[in-house]
């Protein structure tokens, strides 16, 4: 693919996200979808009250629109074919899986978002439904790219590879749940989601051409492109939220296209400001069930978990935090490329 088609993607990806709030935003005013506020939360949240949500609808039409199109685009010109179907490469296969997988798991979003909003609780579905239909999803991925053939079982751990036979798919599962379900986390301050997505969806668009899966970097690239396109709407003070439905969806993203490119441990490296983010809620609850068992009461290491929340209470600005930690994803993202590139000619 050529290079002037992954950045005129991500451009038609950025327009469709950027314009479309001009017209989702007031329909998801007039009907009412507004965010409902956590008690619990910092205070100051609470001027966020009844802000729209579902918001990820804008990346999510921008990224599915633009890689279909583009990806059509050169099928019909790069391989000298006018029909797209003929000879669509397992790579094209693995693309349309991507695609299709992401949707469903904003699905699950989706449904989320829609009993808050109708419902007008911030607990949509319980958490054995949406970790059910999640295990689901990604069994099926996995399934799907085994019946495209690809069989390998073998996990990189950057310097070393192991060869986990049968146990390679739970595991690979269980980390999909984990960082899907990290990127969700973070979604929890005005425009942090956004930027520490679009960042790792870059470096991804990077990895897969390094790794020649120009098929595959169309569709980060285009991600990248819906995100920065909605970050004129999230940023802070934030106009529309991206909701589960967009949450789910750029975890489930980010997630898939890590495992189909065999990047396991390089996409943990990638995705370091999830990974924490997901990780402080861990620790919390871990420490708080211990200690309440232990001493009859609970204790907590943060102020507030996702992390973000105890930066919030230390007073940081929401600007400051999307900064500090974008910046952090940046390093991450960039350890994580050049890595790749050394990694690939064999260094």
């Amino acid at each position: 693919m050529k290079i002037w088609m992954i950045f005129c993607a991500a451009l038609l990806s950025m327009a469709i996200a950027g314009f479309g709030g001009v017209a989702l935003i007031p329909f998801l005013r007039k009907i009412h979808f507004g965010q409902t506020i956590l008690e619990e939360g910092p205070a100051w949240h609470k001027s966020k009250q009844g802000t729209p949500i579902m918001g990820g609808f804008l990346f999510i039409v921008g990224s599915v629109v633009s890689t279909a199109l583009f990806y059509a685009i050169w099928r019909m010109t790069g391989s000298g074919s006018t029909e797209l179907a003929e000879s669509i490469p397992a790579s094209g296969w693995k693309l349309l899986a991507l695609v299709i997988f992401s949707l469903l798991y904003s699905c699950i979003g989706f449904a989320d978002d829609y009993i808050k909003a109708v419902k007008k609780q911030n607990l949509g579905l319980t958490a054995v439904q949406k970790t059910a239909a999640q295990l689901v999803l990604c069994a099926g991925l996995l399934g799907i790219l085994y019946l495209l053939g690809d069989r390998s079982t073998v996990i990189d751990f950057m310097f070393f590879r192991i060869d986990f036979h049968i146990f390679y798919y739970p595991v690979v599962i269980a980390l999909m749940y984990y960082l899907s379900n990290a990127v969700n986390l973070t979604d929890g301050v005005d425009g942090l989601c956004g930027s520490v997505t679009t960042i790792s969806m870059l470096a991804l668009t990077i990895i897969s051409g390094v790794f020649k899966q120009y098929d595959i970097a169309l569709y980060p690239i285009t991600i990248a492109g819906g995100c920065i396109g909605f970050l004129v709407w999230n940023l802070h003070p934030a106009k529309c939220f991206m909701g589960d439905t967009g949450s789910m969806y750029l975890g489930g993203a980010f997630a898939a296209i890590g495992i189909v490119l065999h990047m396991h441990l390089l996409l943990v490296l990638v995705g370091l400001v999830y990974v924490l983010e997901a990780l402080s809620v861990v620790l919390q609850v871990g420490y708080f069930k211990y200690t309440k068992k232990r001493y009859g009461e609970g204790r907590r290491i943060f102020k507030m978990s996702p992390i973000h929340h105890h930066f919030e209470l230390c007073k940081w600005s929401e600007y400051k935090i999307v900064t500090v930690f974008s910046l952090f994803g940046l390093l991450c993202a960039v350890f994580g490329a050049v890595f790749a590139v050394n990694h690939y000619a064999g260094f």
